[in-house]
């Protein structure tokens, strides 16, 4: 362990040195960030061995070590130190090195990709790029998005699939998002640059390139859609999402409507989009499950589509009491009635908007072409609900 900590130690020095004699590739910084992660690795490591060791020690010999001892382990630092720049920073152990890897962001692992074959092959590697993949787009990744990504990189074969001439110039162009890297900007302005080299097809480094370069469209949810627009004021509707990493915001296309072309808006920030709760099409009625345990005072979201033609769209509401019911929590039996009423609270008391009253038993589609039809629910956990508390509008909807 000691030698190892020589070698990383004498590596930092030796670099440093180097750096007022000749200019160096910029992604000598990356390299140099390693290098303070592995030394900061090294000594953790290095001081837990000692600490067990000098335990042992004393446990067997019930004394430190003797002055002649602390000579001899000097003499081999000594010997270690002389021999250890020699060491090259491959040699370290898998582990260790994929221990120090997963520490650095994306951008600078894709630096350090770009060094040698060698560190390619472990920077690539899916283990170190699931955190990231999850820490960032975790949220958002569902089985809708899962079966997305499967049909989008096979059907349309991927250029991160690789193969060679123009699908490696294609990868380099899709990854526009590592342009600010120095190993791309240097490459980009050499004269003879060498051709890129392309990854794996479903690995998770190509699924995170696609989603941040804005290449791959995600299926999720916006709510508030078309900038809040009061007829969607305290909805939900699906939408394909292609995220900008200039403005850290998304462009969500929206399902056309009707005979309505297709919806872009632009700019829609990550608190106004979810992944879908329930795997189902924004064309299907979603069978509800919740029926008979509803009771007034939960929250819900149902579907609702202003024609058979549109698409659904989830809405938040509440249920609420029956006309025939006074209120009181003591005597109300509005939960063992055959009709569930849904009351939306965003609209004034006098809209007509304002509540619906649906088939509890047996729940289907209801409604008209005047007031929009209503499809399935669900019942709303907590922090669902704090969402929707959140984007309350300020003034009552007529």
């Amino acid at each position: 362990m000691i030698f190892f900590l020589a070698s990383a130690l004498s590596f930092v020095v030796i670099l440093s040195g180097l750096l007022p004699l000749q200019p160096l590739p910029p992604w000598t910084k990356e390299m140099r960030v390693l290098s303070l992660l592995l030394c900061q690795e090294f000594l953790r490591f290095s001081i837990d061995w000692l600490k067990r060791s000098n335990q042992v020690a004393f446990t067997i010999f019930r004394a430190p070590f003797t002055a002649s001892q602390k000579r001899n382990v000097s003499s081999a630092m000594e010997a270690v130190e002389e021999t250890s720049a020699e060491m090259p920073l491959l040699d370290l152990p898998e582990p260790m090195l994929e221990a120090i890897l997963c520490k650095l962001p994306p951008a600078s692992l894709c630096t350090m990709a770009a060094v040698s074959r060698s560190l390619r092959q472990i920077c690539r590697s899916d283990h170190l790029w699931e955190g990231h993949m999850k820490e960032k787009w975790g949220p958002l990744i569902d089985h809708a998005a899962r079966r997305a990504w499967q049909s989008y990189s096979f059907s349309r074969r991927d250029p991160l699939a690789g193969g060679s001439g123009s699908r490696r110039r294609r990868w380099a162009g899709s990854l526009s998002f590592l342009r600010f890297l120095p190993c791309f900007r240097s490459q980009s302005h050499c004269r003879n640059p060498k051709p890129t080299r392309s990854l794996p097809t479903a690995s998770v480094m190509s699924w995170y390139a696609a989603l941040q370069s804005g290449r791959f469209w995600l299926p999720a949810q916006v709510y508030n859609r078309e900038s809040g627009h009061a007829g969607f004021m305290l909805s939900c509707y699906d939408a394909d999402l292609g995220y900008d990493h200039r403005t850290d915001t998304f462009c969500a296309r929206y399902t056309p409507h009707g005979q309505r072309m297709v919806v872009i808006e632009e700019g829609v920030q990550w608190d106004r989009i979810r992944a879908p709760p329930v795997d189902a099409s924004p064309q299907d009625l979603y069978v509800s499950e919740c029926l008979s345990e509803l009771r007034p005072g939960d929250h819900v979201e149902i579907q609702w589509r202003r024609s058979k033609e549109f698409p659904y769209g989830w809405w938040y509401g509440e249920v609420g009491h029956l006309e025939s019911c006074i209120g009181d929590g003591h005597h109300c039996r509005c939960h063992s009635s055959g009709t569930l009423v849904v009351e939306f609270k965003q609209y004034s008391i006098d809209s007509r908007w304002r509540k619906t009253a649906i088939n509890r038993k047996s729940h289907s589609e209801e409604g008209n072409e005047t007031s929009g039809f209503y499809g399935g629910l669900r019942k709303l956990q907590e922090e669902e609900v704090a969402t929707w508390r959140r984007m309350w509008p300020s003034e009552a909807l007529q």
